[in-house]
């Protein structure tokens, strides 16, 4: 199957799913090393190339840098993941970003599963196709809405 891994770029567990995922068999979609070169620092978008002060922005500033052609390319690049996935995992925690790129999944009839982690509970979640406890979980719950060949 064809997922997009959603997370945070804090999130120390994402890289392991990703890397679990390819061993089943999967084509994953990584964030921090998509296809297309989006900087010459690093594969991955960060603010502060566009900005070593992004974290200081005023609304006014945020919303113009949208614009900026490192922000479009990023843009670019995790849509094209997003919108060609036949799956998304969400790898708790992570923050505004995955869970935007999981609604855009559950609008889209995307199936959704959410690879649990301590925190505070959340009633919509029941939006998702599953839950998962670890890594096993998801991998089981793959293989049960995986698409007919």
């Amino acid at each position: 199957m064809n997922i997009y891994v959603a997370s945070s770029w804090r999130n120390e567990r994402q890289p392991a799913v990703v890397k679990r995922l390819r061993a089943e068999g999967h084509e994953v979609y990584d964030f921090r090393n998509p296809k297309e070169l989006i900087h010459e620092r690093d594969k991955g978008f960060h603010w502060s190339y566009i900005d070593p002060e992004w974290m200081n922005w005023t609304p006014e500033q945020f919303i113009s840098a949208l614009d900026d052609p490192l922000a479009e390319a990023g843009f670019k690049c995790d849509m094209d993941g997003l919108i060609t996935a036949e799956a998304v995992v969400l790898v708790m925690p992570c923050g505004r970003s995955a869970h935007l790129e999981m609604g855009y999944a559950v609008g889209a009839g995307i199936p959704t599963i959410i690879l649990m982690a301590d925190g505070e509970p959340e009633l919509m979640y029941k939006m998702a196709t599953r839950l998962a406890i670890d890594i096993d979980g998801v991998v089981q719950a793959l293989e049960r809405i995986k698409p007919e060949s």
